[in-house]
C-alpha cells in the first residue's frame, strides 16, 4: 500500500515577498504546524503526556528560531 505524503503533510502555497529563504522558511512553519498539531492530538489521545508534549513542541520551537536565525529571517535590509 502507497501512502501519499501529500494527504499526511499538506503544503500550502506561499503568497509573501518572495526569496528563497522566506520560501524555505514558510516551508518550516508549515512542517512546525504539522508536528505540533500531530503531538497536540497525541497528548489529548492519552498517548503521551502533557510533559512530553511540552517537551517535543519547545524542541520544535527552538528548532524553528535556529532555523529563522540562520536564515536572516527579519533581520534589517530583508525583507
Amino acid at each position: 500500500m502507497v501512502i501519499d505524503k501529500d494527504f499526511l503533510y499538506p503544503r500550502s502555497r506561499y503568497y509573501g515577498d518572495f526569496t528563497p529563504e522566506n520560501l524555505l522558511f514558510n516551508a518550516n512553519i508549515q512542517e512546525f504546524a504539522q508536528r505540533v498539531s500531530l503531538i497536540c492530538g497525541l497528548e489529548t489521545g492519552g498517548k503521551i503526556s502533557p510533559e512530553e508534549a511540552y517537551d517535543q513542541i519547545r524542541v520544535l520551537w527552538k528548532d524553528l528560531k535556529k532555523s529563522k536565525k540562520n536564515l536572516g529571517i527579519g533581520k534589517e535590509g530583508n525583507s
